[in-house]
């Protein structure tokens, strides 16, 4: 097996290890990693705009309008339109948001951490370092 092939069959079983990891955490509390992340993005800040959601989680607008709509279904957060630019939605987590919240962690960033906490801080660096390389290689091939 070629270099190549080495470093996508790892990166393959990286993200299916993550995926595992962070569905058993959130399906817990019935959200999926998805909507954990836009929750927490969320977070108490008040009503955020969704293009912000977007640019804190690193997905497009129309994927956080999907997962927003779910996240309504489930009565963890509502829409509402600007008073003053009505192209302009804002989403707010909803009271039983903030209780589910109070009473596990639901915060994304905060379970890798702890997954995170278990590696050396030298075991870290490299993996950022890794990542920072894959990420640079990655993006040199978009338009």
């Amino acid at each position: 097996m070629n270099r190549s092939d080495e470093i996508l069959k790892r990166y393959l079983q990286v993200t299916q290890h993550m995926s595992h990891h962070f569905r058993r955490h959130f399906g817990k509390l019935n959200l999926t990693f998805p909507q954990a992340m836009v929750l927490s993005a969320l977070g108490t800040d008040g009503p955020v705009p969704i293009s912000t959601l977007a640019q804190r989680t690193g997905s497009a607008n129309s994927t956080i309008s999907g997962i927003v709509d779910r996240l309504e279904r489930l009565g963890l957060a509502v829409r509402e339109r600007s008073d003053t630019d009505r192209r302009v939605i804002y989403v707010s987590a909803t009271e039983r948001y903030l209780q589910l919240r109070s009473q596990a962690q639901t915060n994304a960033g905060g379970y890798f951490s702890s997954l995170m906490d278990t590696l050396e801080e030298e075991e870290q660096e490299k993996i950022l370092a890794g990542l920072e390389l894959l990420d640079a290689a990655l993006a040199k091939d978009e338009p």
